[in-house]
């Protein structure tokens, strides 16, 4: 039975109107421009355009303020333009090798080739509220000047390549012809899925969700025993070649976060003891996502080593389907809408079942009656 919906659009138009004036809130306080959300929640940003799947910080931080904060929301619009966008190919492979260095980090090396660079990060701060914050400098005001830095080495090798050359780390070389990307915005993903296709997929998916399969295989999901080879986080060169030029065009740079996770391997009857690697990029200063990707990643080759994918994180299925933040959101919020004719069938059906056992019950206790009289 269907019972068609009607009416619901001037209600519906009223909460567009309910949403701005939410969105807006004390109009005594002043608006957030774009640019201060841009400049100022950098790493929520960061966030969006990596859920997102686009690399902008000005719609990132415009859908921020359109969505109230609203990561997931935020994220969904992003998504939504990008389909808008045309796409004139792929550009070339990236090369962090030659990252404009901002934050370089290792847990496996502490005097490396080119030095540690600790730049802005969290990890050391004490957790306190800086109440100061609080209090908004005067227009105009100057800020203190700060230290001079010295400048960084220019010559800053990644450790995993550091590893390779002693023959300890896993060798990675592209697929054979190297193909053209996978592209799972316009593909269906087939299974069992390749990496390229599980880097894309976790690349965009939800920062919650990729933490906690990571913290999993930490904790006795996974079997994993992971060091961090190197985080770095800088800015990249992005070249495309043009099909009527035939060379690279420099485009612009970007920031990237990228996170290199070695993994001991005990080897097996045909690779001998080494390391292994889990992987992790993400578009701008977003290091937990980076990390957490290349731990799922690790514990997503485990087929690969001859290993037993017993659990979720090491299920590409299961990593795939269920981390993408924007198709859950729509499948969990799908069921505020009108689910009138599903719950009157199901009610319908819970009444009838009711009405047989009632009499059921009543019949068996007739039949015991004269049993009973006997």
């Amino acid at each position: 039975m269907y019972v068609a919906v009607k009416g619901g659009e001037a209600a519906i138009l009223a909460t567009h109107d309910l949403v701005a004036e939410a969105r807006r809130g004390d109009e005594s306080v002043p608006e957030l421009a774009v640019a201060q959300i841009r400049e100022q929640m950098g790493l929520a940003c960061a966030r969006v355009m990596n859920e997102g799947s686009l690399y902008d910080p000005d719609l990132a931080a415009l859908a921020l303020k359109q969505a109230q904060g609203d990561a997931i929301e935020a994220a969904f619009l992003m998504r939504a333009y990008r389909t808008t966008l045309p796409r004139f190919g792929s550009s070339e492979p990236l090369d962090t090798a030659t990252m404009a260095i901002r934050r370089r980090v290792s847990a496996t090396y502490k005097d490396l080739p080119g030095g540690q660079v600790l730049g802005p990060t969290y990890d050391y701060t004490h957790r306190l509220f800086d109440f100061t914050l609080m209090d908004q400098a005067a227009p105009g005001e100057e800020q203190q000047a700060r230290p001079a830095t010295q400048p960084l080495d220019a010559f800053m090798p990644r450790v995993p390549d550091i590893l390779g050359a002693e023959g300890l780390m896993e060798e990675e070389a592209p697929p054979e012809g190297d193909p053209r990307p996978f592209d799972l915005t316009r593909e269906p993903v087939s299974f069992p899925a390749d990496r390229d296709v599980r880097l894309q997929a976790m690349a965009r998916g939800d920062e919650g969700f990729m933490l906690g399969l990571g913290y999993s295989v930490q904790r006795g999901f996974g079997n994993s025993h992971p060091f961090v080879g190197e985080v770095r986080v800088g800015e990249v060169a992005v070249e495309f070649v043009p099909e009527e030029l035939g060379f690279s065009v420099d485009l612009g740079e970007i920031t990237l976060t990228e996170c290199q996770m070695v993994n001991q391997f005990a080897g097996s009857k045909d690779v001998p003891p080494q390391f292994t690697r889990g992987y992790g990029l993400s578009f701008g200063h977003s290091e937990r996502k980076a990390m957490s990707m290349s731990l799922v990643d690790r514990a997503l080759k485990a087929r690969e080593f001859g290993e037993a994918a017993t659990y979720p994180a090491q299920q590409d299925e299961f990593v795939l389907y269920h981390s993408d933040n924007v198709e859950a959101a729509g499948f969990v919020e799908h069921l505020k809408l009108p689910h009138y004719v599903d719950f009157q069938g199901e009610l319908e059906l819970i009444r009838r079942i009711r009405r047989e056992r009632e009499q059921r019950l009543a019949d068996q206790a007739n039949q015991a009656l004269p049993e009973a009289a006997e």
